[in-house]
């Protein structure tokens, strides 16, 4: 009896954990917010939303951000005003399509082909929006408890509105559609190099004749709680070709809570 009782608890817990790795939905909910008053007058907001769904077949990932900054400035008259600096917004999704999700391997760390799109709004970038379309085929260049790294390639489409100033007082900027096929590569680093705390760096090169974007991140997260961590990161945006007056790269520091469910 005492036999029974214990292969049945192992099977019940091989089956919760099972249950947890393949969880139907997986969700984080990333905010950092700053304000500052007296001499400086800042007001800056970071939100992020990532959720993953995990299907038989397929491993899909939608994604939300956002940022937005207000921030004191002088005038010509040397008085100080309120004015937003950074208004910006990304849309994405990405559905895999696994390609050994039947073979006796991790499903998670399955070779795959996906489909990918993304919508940038950044009212203060050198475009205004900027719209991508790909498909390719990933697969994982390393895997083990600690560290997980995938790579993924292939062409795809983009168009985007480039802000080009102007001498016009009534009208400042003009707005320049640029469009074409493109070639993506993407990567990301997972390093858990410790029990509580997760190393990522995220890469994403998009080249087109007309533009090349990269998008990279580099953030490292320490948990609180089981549910909670204090995460830490540095993004880079760059754009290879843009109007005369514009910066090519922005980069943005953050500090966020993460809440995990």
């Amino acid at each position: 009896m005492f036999k029974i009782n214990l292969a049945i608890a192992i099977a019940t817990l091989s089956t919760a954990v099972m249950a947890e790795e393949l969880r139907p939905w997986e969700a984080e909910v990333e905010l950092g917010a700053i304000a500052t008053s007296g001499n400086t007058e800042t007001t800056s907001l970071h939100s992020k939303v990532d959720v993953k769904q995990n299907l038989q077949k397929f491993r899909n990932e939608y994604i939300l951000s956002s940022l937005y900054k207000k921030d004191e400035v002088l005038q010509d008259d040397n008085t100080k005003t309120k004015e937003k600096t950074a208004d910006k917004y990304l849309v994405s999704a990405k559905s895999a399509y696994l390609l050994e999700a039947n073979k006796p391997k991790d499903e998670n760390k399955s070779s795959y082909l996906f489909g990918f799109v993304s919508y940038t709004q950044d009212e203060f970038g050198a475009y205004r929006t900027y719209e991508t379309v790909a498909l390719g085929y990933g697969d994982w260049i390393y895997s083990n408890e600690t560290v997980n790294w995938f790579l993924e390639a292939g062409p795809g489409y983009f168009r985007g509105e480039k802000v080009v100033e102007t001498d016009n007082v009534d009208e400042p900027y003009i707005l320049e559609d640029e469009s074409g096929g493109l070639v993506r590569l993407a990567s990301e680093l997972q390093w858990r190099f410790s029990q509580t705390a997760v190393f990522k760096q995220i890469v994403s090169v998009e080249y087109a004749s007309d533009n090349t974007r990269v998008l990279s991140e580099t953030s490292v997260a320490a948990s609180i709680t089981n549910a909670m961590q204090m995460k830490v990161g540095f993004a880079v945006a760059s754009d290879s070709k843009v109007a005369p007056g514009k910066e090519k790269t922005d980069t943005t520091t953050s500090a966020t809570l993460v809440y995990k469910f």
